[in-house]
């Protein structure tokens, strides 16, 4: 199982318009791939409802993991959009 921590950059955390972005990346890719926060269950990161009960916000360092062909890179491709600030685009 490949796993990266990433740093949420948005000013506006994994809310709104980055949480949507970042669902969009997620069920882009060909693996699932699970979110959480330090202490906290392993959530669907293609999921807006689990994103939104994060409480990720901007500064959280987020664990984000995948399992299959593809896994390491697709998770290399999402930890690069979590530690973009996407209110600034």
């Amino acid at each position: 199982m490949a796993e990266r921590q990433a740093t949420i950059a948005s000013s506006s955390g994994l809310h709104a318009r980055p949480a949507k972005l970042f669902v969009q990346a997620v069920q882009a890719q060909p693996v699932p791939v699970t979110i959480a926060v330090e202490g906290g269950a392993d959530l669907n990161a293609g999921s807006i409802l689990s994103l939104m009960g994060l409480g990720a916000s901007q500064g959280t360092v987020v664990t984000l993991k995948a399992d299959g062909d593809g896994a390491e890179e697709a998770l290399d491709a999402l930890v690069a959009l979590l530690e973009t600030d996407l209110d600034a685009q």
